[in-house]
């Protein structure tokens, strides 16, 4: 079932279209941020946050260095999970993080948790999801 809800994860990052997202996430998942305390909760709340994150982390396709546009490098699927490792550039900033996504039987994403290192690429992801979020993603 994941390599199924991953490959139409990969399509809706490809596209961007907002109604695959929508179709992609359950109704009670929970987005776990690297930039915020508590998990949020619902389809709505986290559809905003991803879409605001794909936006933000686009990156910067002329970048020399590690980084540049936003790319998934590393993939692992078991069971209902999946672990996609990922490289982007933010405001010249080198950006390493981690999507782990969970998903139902039913094929919906029930649990997203985002992990991004190293110190300054948080707080430039931050100011950015920020901005983007109260811009209305």
């Amino acid at each position: 079932m994941i390599d199924d809800v991953i490959a139409r994860w990969h399509r809706y990052m490809e596209g961007g279209d907002p109604a695959a997202l929508d179709d992609l996430l359950a109704d009670d998942v929970v987005f776990y941020s690297p930039v915020v305390f508590t998990p949020q909760r619902g389809r709505e709340v986290t559809a905003r946050y991803l879409a605001a994150a794909a936006v933000a982390l686009a990156g910067d396709a002329t970048a020399d260095g590690p980084g540049g546009a936003f790319r998934y490098t590393k993939e692992v699927l078991a069971g209902d999970t999946a672990v996609l490792e990922f490289e982007t550039s933010v405001e010249g900033k080198y950006v390493n993080g981690v999507d782990i996504v969970r998903c139902d039987e039913a094929g919906r994403i029930v649990e997203f948790r985002v992990m991004v290192r190293p110190l300054q690429a948080i707080q430039t992801v931050h100011e950015q999801m920020g901005r983007r979020l109260a811009a209305g993603a």
